[in-house]
């Protein structure tokens, strides 16, 4: 019996402790040089403040938490622009902060073109400064008459000058490539593009009414190039790479094809 009591008491010293902890709201992302502001209402019995605790990669901030709002100042953590930053707040149970611009955190496309460059060969080599964040660089060709992304490669995300390189596969005549970012606001943002003349021969396919294979050649001799198929709805039906596209499996009709730098049509029999 006395063991009893003693398992009941213990039971609800535990649950005490568990009410009395709160919740936590975890955020993480990267430093832009903004504050965060804070939504702190008060608990549901009307006494203080919901929040009870702020740490910033695991430091205690010395913010003003006593208040309906406030802003966690970065400042005294000593972040440089691009750092990676968690904030805990932690807060009573019975009620929860608000936070006001979450997107501060996110990475944010900042970066300069300092230089960029395109060998023969197909390697882009481009510099950028003033990054505030991590986000991929799209690598995109200029083909068929629109930007065909190409390839992707990770940014850096600071400030100081940060040197990439791409190898893409050059198609016939004058290639133009540029590189591009897209951060939370949806909205790209992108290089100029540069250019330059290859040494890829002029490349054909063969035949026009196809049972079976599409061939690509230059100077009488099978060559790789990419390609996409396009139904007479605009669909893509096929898209890749090589010297030969299997046709054999595409419906009787006509369609649009899309090669080298070079846009054709064929009937499939």
């Amino acid at each position: 019996m006395k063991n009893f009591c003693l398992l009941i008491l213990l039971s609800a010293i535990l649950n005490i402790k568990g009410f009395s902890q709160g919740g936590v709201i975890i955020l993480e992302g990267n430093y832009q040089g903004k504050n965060l502001y804070i939504q702190n209402p008060f608990g549901s019995g009307g006494v203080g403040f919901c929040i009870t605790e702020i740490l910033v990669n695991g430091n205690i901030t010395t913010d003003e938490i006593n208040s309906s709002a406030f802003e966690i100042d970065f400042k005294p953590h000593k972040l440089t622009i691009g750092e990676k930053v968690e904030i805990k707040i932690k807060h009573k149970v019975d009620c929860k902060p608000k936070v006001l611009n979450p997107e501060v955190l996110k990475p944010k496309s900042t970066f300069e073109v300092v230089s960029m460059t395109i060998d023969k060969d197909g390697t882009v080599k481009w510099s950028t400064r003033s990054e505030t964040g991590k986000l991929t660089f799209a690598v995109e060709q200029f083909r068929w008459n629109k930007w065909v992304k190409v390839g992707e490669v990770e940014g850096v995300g600071t400030p100081s000058n940060n040197n990439y390189s791409f190898k893409i596969t050059p198609h016939s005549g004058k290639n133009q490539i540029r590189v591009r970012q897209t951060d939370y606001t949806g909205q790209p943002r992108l290089s100029k593009p540069v250019d330059f003349i290859s040494d890829v021969p002029d490349i054909t396919f063969a035949p026009v009414k196809v049972s079976k294979d599409i061939n690509f050649v230059a100077s009488d001799k099978p060559v790789e190039t990419m390609y996409e198929i396009y139904d007479q709805y605009g669909n893509v039906v096929k898209r890749g790479f090589g010297s030969t596209i299997d046709a054999s499996n595409l419906t009787k009709g006509g369609y649009f094809l899309n090669y080298d730098n070079k846009m054709g049509e064929f009937i499939k029999k």
